[in-house]
């Protein structure tokens, strides 16, 4: 009887220590402890956007790390009026939004102004991977985009592609 019950207990503790230590862990996620983020508009840190996109952009980065595979982000993308970005595609779909201004899109390999959508403050579109889409901003625009990463650009006229330049 003293045997079943020691057998009993070590079996209690093994299960239920486990079980104790994960209830008193902090909720995590795929990017590690979660941790309250609240960020107006005034602290976003820009810079200047990676060279896979036309000179004259500007980035911010609010959450994740677009560059790490399956990974969430949230990050902006400021652009002057005129700027442009010619055909491409992503690997991974793109959820854009538009805080500010107006983007324009359209879906094909060529930039064709009359395929495209004129999106204003509050739109949102999403190109599913490998969809070949073109962009241009009228007036000031600032888009905010999420998805998971890694977040690439690839030019379907690689001559477009600035990086090559």
């Amino acid at each position: 009887m003293t045997r079943l019950r020691l057998t009993i207990l070590v079996s209690a503790l093994l299960v239920g220590i486990p079980f104790a230590l994960a209830q008193t862990k902090k909720p995590t996620s795929r990017q590690g402890l979660v941790k309250h983020t609240a960020t107006t508009a005034e602290e976003l840190k820009w810079g200047p956007a990676p060279p896979g996109l036309p000179p004259g952009a500007e980035l911010a980065v609010l959450s994740g790390d677009p560059s790490k595979a399956g990974r969430p982000f949230t990050m902006r993308a400021k652009f002057p009026d005129g700027y442009k970005v010619p055909p491409h595609w992503h690997p991974t779909d793109e959820n854009v939004t538009v805080i500010q201004g107006t983007i324009n899109i359209g879906m094909g390999d060529k930039f064709d102004e009359s395929k495209a959508k004129a999106l204003t403050v509050g739109s949102y579109a999403v190109m599913p991977k490998t969809m070949r889409h073109f962009a241009w901003a009228s007036g000031e625009t600032i888009v905010q985009i999420h998805g998971t990463g890694p977040f690439a650009i690839t030019y379907v006229n690689p001559a477009d592609d600035p990086r090559k330049k």
